[in-house]
């Protein structure tokens, strides 16, 4: 069976499906705001103590910990781009970490990875851009890893939700 990508629109914690959280990580993986705030709230006091042992984590790169509260087995801490207008190599950071998400949820022997839209809060990734890149690296990170069944993006709002429906409709299978 073909890996799928699905759409979602809510709150990435209440996904009980997902093997693997992926978390809009930065990169003090410490918690935060946004997507970073609810997952830390919702896995409890035990994720943010083992972030503390790894060290942080470069722009682009992620790490994986395990799930506290949360009903997947694993989070993978996936630290996007700040958005500095697109010439600073920005898609291939973002890029650079829905791929290293993906390889790490496989190493975790994942069947279904829950991911969020990677810098398009805070970070100020333009939606648009940020769906073609997530959709189009995912597609190919599950295709090197076909273990991983499904990837479900979910998405907070609807102009997001839209964004990313438009970018897979357009994604070569």
């Amino acid at each position: 069976m073909a890996p799928r990508i699905t759409l979602h629109l809510g709150d990435i914690t209440s996904d009980g499906e997902a093997d693997a959280i992926v978390n809009a990580a930065n990169s003090s993986l410490l918690g935060g705001g946004g997507v970073d705030g609810a997952i830390h709230r919702a896995a409890g006091p035990a994720l943010l103590r083992e972030c503390r042992e790894l060290g942080g984590c470069e722009t682009g790169d992620a790490k994986v910990t395990d799930a506290g509260e949360l009903a997947a087995a694993c989070v993978v801490h996936a630290v996007g781009p700040v958005w500095r207008g697109g010439g600073h190599g920005e898609p291939e950071l973002l890029a650079s970490c829905y791929r290293r998400a993906v390889e790490l949820a496989a190493a975790r022997g994942a069947r279904r990875v829950a991911f969020p839209a990677i810098s398009t809060g805070a970070y100020g990734y333009p939606l648009t851009a940020a769906a073609r890149v997530s959709i189009d690296t995912v597609r190919a990170a599950l295709a090197a890893n076909p273990a991983i069944e499904e990837a479900r993006f979910w998405l907070f709002d609807r102009a997001a939700y839209d964004a990313f429906a438009q970018a897979l409709a357009a994604s070569p299978d």
